[in-house]
């Protein structure tokens, strides 16, 4: 009797706590027009968490990314072991390598995120072993020499 009695207060409690976080009302549009007054929204298209996860575009459609990039990243890096590469979201990530004439393993991520040849498309992040950091310097380094490949490899194929 006791058991069942604390099941239900326990029921009833979280049915009032997720009420709660709901609200009585929609105040949406005045606190809107708060924040517009105070000239703190511009936009009043909002974008939430469950946006990322609609389909509101054309689900043919998929992400391009350079292919100069993506091609430069596979060669610079090539003395890394592959792991994963997604062409429909731009990300290669490499497995731990010491570079040449290096001292230290790295594990890399690359990310290229628009068809641009430009340095705005592309991020790279290393980790050392055991998660020790990289100084934002090394990985500036690798980027800028995925970026110089790629132009290199843009203008052997003369689409300039």
């Amino acid at each position: 009797m006791l058991k069942r009695l604390a099941n239900y207060l326990g029921t009833a409690l979280i049915i009032g706590a997720l009420t709660a976080c709901n609200g009585l009302g929609n105040n949406r549009e005045v606190a809107d027009a708060q924040l517009r007054q105070e000239g703190l929204l511009v936009d009043s298209d909002r974008e939430t968490i469950w946006d990322l996860f609609g389909n509101s575009d054309d689900p043919s459609v998929t992400v391009e990314v350079n292919r100069y990039l993506w091609r430069a990243s596979l060669e610079i890096l090539d003395f890394m072991p592959l792991e994963a590469a997604d062409p429909f979201t731009g990300i290669l990530v490499f497995d731990y390598a010491t570079p040449p004439g290096g001292r230290q393993a790295y594990r890399a991520t690359v990310y290229v995120s628009d068809p641009a040849l430009e340095a705005r498309s592309l991020r790279v992040a290393l980790q050392g072993r055991g998660g020790s950091a990289v100084s934002r310097e090394t990985a500036r380094q690798v980027e800028d020499a995925i970026l110089t490949r790629a132009r290199q490899l843009r203008v052997a194929d003369g689409n300039l």
